[in-house]
């Protein structure tokens, strides 16, 4: 009995010592000791033999530890990427392929995808890549006109998977449809959708170049620029409502939005310069079809009675950009093949 009372008091010394070390594991950790780490700087990694000749301590990008030789290497990857003809829808789709959904259809459509993403609260970029599916969707298959809002809510159930933390359900899209397709219907077209378009989903979008082109144009900036930011991303959404646009490269549009936006707020300067040249690829040149269906855009010479985008930003939280119009005419000038 002594043995067995002497077996259960060291069990349980055992158990508290045990604890008390996995306590001490999980303390929290004190933030003001943390240290922030530039990964080139990491030394020995413990319990890894051999670390110093396995592990080079600097990663090395073509030739170059500079952080902007990475940032090079990532844009020319998305260049190649968005160049892919399974990323791309056919130019002509619309005539070529379908016979009852017309460009204007497609513009109502897109005009109430903006609403059902405000009304979700969804990433821009969820609303980018939605439209891209619509897009090569309606390259390779006829659709009816009664099924284009199916088509609609399908590809951005897809896109808020692919882009969302908390993704809408499959009942809030026929919800917001005011229940004209049943979940069955849904869930159908999604797996259409994927499959048309072999699960390759993560296409580059303009949202994506747009990013890195707003950067380089606010370089100068001690600050962000709000108004330049907010412009951008609204005259980027106006051209996910015009079918004309669909031919373009989506970095190609990018670069028209900050042309025609730093033209908007300074349309007495030029507005490109050799950094916008150099990092976006793009001369003024190669710009002019795309900056002037944009403008005709921004002054609703074109999609005059889509007024989602419109309407969105002229809330406050986008400093009421949609108000903000550019000259009617943009000078030859500024398209002409220049050294800045």
């Amino acid at each position: 009995m002594e043995n067995n009372d002497k077996c259960v008091r060291v069990t349980r010394q055992a158990k508290k010592r045990a604890a008390q070390s996995i306590s001490a594991q999980l303390q929290p950790v004190n933030k003001k000791q943390m240290k922030r780490v530039v990964l080139g700087e990491l030394r020995n990694v413990q319990n890894l033999p051999n670390e110093e000749n396995k592990y080079p301590q600097k990663l090395v990008i073509q030739g170059s530890d500079h952080p902007q030789m990475c940032v090079s290497g990532i844009y020319h990857y998305l260049r190649q990427l968005e160049s892919q003809e399974k990323r791309r829808p056919m130019v002509d789709y619309i005539g070529k392929v379908q016979k009852d959904v017309s460009a204007n259809m497609r513009g109502v459509l897109i005009d109430w995808l903006v609403e059902v993403a405000e009304e979700y609260k969804l990433l821009s970029d969820t609303l980018y890549m939605a439209v891209s599916y619509i897009d090569r969707y309606m390259s390779l298959n006829v659709i009816k006109r009664q099924r284009l809002q199916l088509l609609g809510v399908s590809s951005m159930l897809i896109a808020s998977k692919y882009e969302e933390i908390s993704p809408p359900r499959v009942e809030d899209f026929c919800y917001i449809t005011d229940n004209t397709y049943k979940k069955e219907e849904v869930v159908q077209m999604e797996a259409d959708v994927l499959k048309s378009l072999g699960f390759e989903m993560g296409n580059p979008t303009i949202k994506t170049f747009l990013r890195r082109f707003t950067s380089i144009a606010q370089e100068d900036n001690e600050t962000p620029n709000l108004n330049l930011e907010s412009l951008a991303c609204y005259l980027a959404e106006l051209s996910l409502l015009d079918y004309a646009c669909v031919k373009f490269l989506p970095s190609l549009v990018a670069a028209a939005v900050i042309f025609l936006t730093r033209f908007t707020l300074d349309p007495k300067s030029h507005p490109w310069s050799m950094d916008l040249q150099r990092g976006t690829a793009y001369k003024p040149g190669c710009l002019k079809e795309c900056v002037l269906v944009i403008h005709d855009l921004q002054l609703s010479r074109r999609g005059s009675s889509l007024v989602a985008v419109r309407e969105k930003y002229k809330q406050h939280q986008f400093k009421h950009v949609s108000a903000l119009l550019s000259p009617a005419q943009i000078p030859d000038s500024f398209f002409e093949d220049a050294r800045y």
